[in-house]
């Protein structure tokens, strides 16, 4: 089992910048990649950007340039850096941690935190 606890969300002006954070307990051992969903009133969930244990981030082109994904060095937090925010931006945004049967006690599984409200005023 993965628990992710989310923080950081909140009101900010277009323009300004927010940095979230989601926390890992539990079997992080069993944790491959990690990443951000965004979903606003009225549409669907979307990816805002990943970060796998190894290779390449991926950031959804909404968001190139102005978003930043990172891990800490355990690998147990994740944390999204949200820069020159626009109005678009607003939703709530959910952690996402991947489950592999990197070890013998490991599923294959999507854990999801609890969301965090994101809301960019113009």
């Amino acid at each position: 089992q993965v628990q992710l606890v989310e923080s950081g969300g909140g009101l900010v002006q277009a323009g300004g910048s927010l940095k979230l954070s989601c926390a890992a307990s539990g079997d992080t051992i069993c944790i491959s990649a990690m990443g951000w969903y965004r979903q606003a009133p009225g549409k669907e969930r979307e990816l805002v950007a990943g970060i796998p244990s190894g290779g390449s981030t991926y950031y959804a082109d909404s968001v190139k340039g102005r978003f930043t994904i990172s891990r800490d060095n355990a690998k147990t937090t994740v944390y999204l850096q949200m820069n020159s925010l626009k109005p678009e931006d607003t939703a709530v945004y959910y952690c996402n941690a991947e489950s592999s049967p990197v070890q013998a006690m490991c599923v294959q599984f999507d854990y999801w935190g609890q969301g965090t409200q994101v809301t960019v005023s113009s």
